[in-house]
């Protein structure tokens, strides 16, 4: 007689031939059981504090490897915690699953313990969304999610698993166990190559705007090839703030100028303004070239006969092909090419004597001038850049090869989420958290997850005891007196690190700040370099610098 496996077994060990080995999670009453068989399956569970970080790290896993993080949560609240964080991971492109504990099948529709219609909440920020139906189809469930979050335009599937089905047993020879689906992604045509090539070839002022699934050493890499072998200036749009993105220097006024946009991956949205005056000339033509083919659709639709091609191709091998194909040609416009990449890479020489004027605070140019060379030291540092004006002044001072920000979703608060999962990935190189006083409350509690498991990094906290981002639109849109409602305590937050097990130090002037940062590296400790700041914009460049 063969051996029988819960649904719980089934799922296991499917994740672990998919080649999954650890999963953020955080317990509850409907996967009590998967937890079980994560010991036989030699998965490591990393519990956290509080759902949505689970997804976080999924998220930062998906986005440093390129293969699916997965998270893992309870049914009812702990899967409504978890949903918003998808919408993080869905606006970056991050392939991750989200599989949710779920009331029994013959619960539902009779006011079970947490029933919820789950597959129906998290369809909005998934690429699918999905309840399982029966303990046979379990394997190739887990198979599908994965599939699909990786495949085309990555992102994000949620699955939920019905506590009866998890308990129910089955005789493993039944099971057909998940194979590794190595999905071809979509190649550009030599037609359409050409195509592309031609125009801009043909163009004056072409500009290049990858997606935020080219942000990784690879995708930058290739990046910088195209943009040397077509002489045409390529950049990565991971940021609400599209071309205003502190990241990208004084390269939205010469955007203005360009008669060709190649959308490398990256989708016609708010972030662009639609490639619409003023941020763009109106006569501007568009190339399209996305995994998914609705949104060159959606470009059709935006910019009617102003798209002059589109089609369907991974941006990655897209970026390849047209490299090589450039390189056999040798019209290129030099001089454009050079004059963006002077207005993308300069930065105003009064930066470097920027200092605060304020006592006991520091200018945010100050902390990243001085951040900046523990940065270089290692090419394998991670940086990790989340909230609004502070962390703005980081992405533009700070290198950008191995970087996470908190992306096009305009989220908050993923940082430190994303520090613990950087952090098992890459088990020596530097891992440093540029956020704000005001981010750093979403998941203080997961510095005691970072203790727990041993997982060192730094956080560069800039504390100035505000939102700041949302002040600075309240002083600009109506006036400094009616700035309210965004005011926070200086707490010390490396006092509530240190006593969540971690290392804290207290930074009030620009020369405590080396010797704070390599103590907080040398104490092998999640750490947290609380840095009093005065408030200060992000960074707006213009041209001339």
């Amino acid at each position: 007689m063969s051996d029988t496996l819960r649904g719980a077994d089934i799922v296991t060990r499917s994740l672990h031939r998919l080649g999954c080995r650890r999963i953020f999670t955080l317990s509850g009453n409907h996967i009590m059981a998967i937890f079980d068989a994560a010991l036989d399956a030699g998965i490591d569970l990393v519990h956290v504090r509080h759902e949505a970080a689970a997804v976080h790290m999924a998220d930062a896993h998906g986005r440093l490897t390129g293969e699916p993080g997965i998270a893992m949560v309870t049914g009812g609240p702990g899967h409504a915690n978890a949903v918003g964080a998808l919408y993080t991971a869905l606006a970056a492109e991050s392939p991750m699953v989200l599989l949710s504990g779920h009331a029994a099948t013959w619960e539902l529709g009779r006011g079970g313990f947490q029933e919820l219609r789950q597959a129906e909440m998290a369809k909005p920020v998934t690429k699918a969304s999905w309840t399982v139906s029966s303990i046979q189809s379990l394997a190739s469930d887990m198979g599908e999610a994965i599939r699909i979050a990786r495949s085309g335009r990555r992102g994000p599937v949620h699955v939920s698993l019905p506590s009866d089905l998890i308990d129910a047993r089955v005789d493993e020879s039944a099971v057909t166990w998940p194979t590794i689906d190595a999905a071809t992604p979509a190649a550009l045509g030599e037609a359409d190559c050409a195509k592309i090539l031609g125009l801009l070839a043909g163009a004056e002022r072409p500009i290049i705007l990858a997606g935020p699934q080219m942000s990784n050493p690879r995708g930058r890499e290739l990046l910088a090839s195209l943009e040397a072998a077509a002489g045409a200036p390529a950049v990565i749009l991971e940021s609400p703030r599209g071309l205003a993105d502190a990241t990208l220097g004084a390269l939205p006024d010469l955007a203005e100028q360009a008669d060709l946009v190649v959308l490398l991956g990256k989708a016609l949205d708010f972030s662009l303004k639609w490639a619409t005056p003023p941020s763009f000339d109106a006569t501007v033509k568009i190339v399209a070239i996305d995994p998914d083919v609705e949104l060159t659709a959606r470009a059709r639709r935006e910019k009617g006969d102003a798209l002059v091609f589109g089609c369907v191709a991974d941006p990655a091998l897209a970026a390849e092909k047209l490299t090589a194909g450039a390189k056999r040609n040798a019209t290129r416009n030099t001089t454009w090419l050079a004059e963006a990449r002077r207005a993308r890479d300069a930065r105003p020489a009064s930066w470097q004597e920027l200092a605060s004027q304020t006592p006991s605070r520091l200018h945010p140019a100050e902390v990243f001038r001085t951040l900046r060379p523990f940065v270089e030291r290692d090419p394998n540092t991670i940086l990790i850049c989340d909230g609004g004006e502070f962390a703005q002044w980081g992405q533009s001072l700070l290198p950008t090869r191995r970087r996470l920000v908190n992306g096009v979703a305009g989220s908050i608060g993923s940082s430190l989420s994303f520090a613990l999962a950087a952090r098992l990935v890459e088990a020596t190189a530097p891992v440093f958290a540029v956020l704000g006083d005001g981010t750093i409350g979403f998941h203080i509690a997961e510095f005691e997850t970072a203790v727990r498991r041993g997982l060192p990094f730094v956080a560069i906290l800039g504390n100035d005891a505000r939102w700041n981002a949302e002040s600075e639109i309240q002083r600009r849109n109506y006036g400094t007196n009616r700035m309210h409602g965004c005011e926070l305590l200086p707490v010390r937050y490396d006092q509530v690190v240190a006593a969540l097990g971690g290392h804290g130090e207290y930074v009030e002037s620009a020369a405590e700040l080396p010797t704070a940062i390599d103590r907080a590296l040398a104490s092998s400790k999640p750490a947290c370099v609380n840095i009093m700041i005065e408030s200060t914009a992000a960074p707006a460049l213009r041209l001339p610098l």
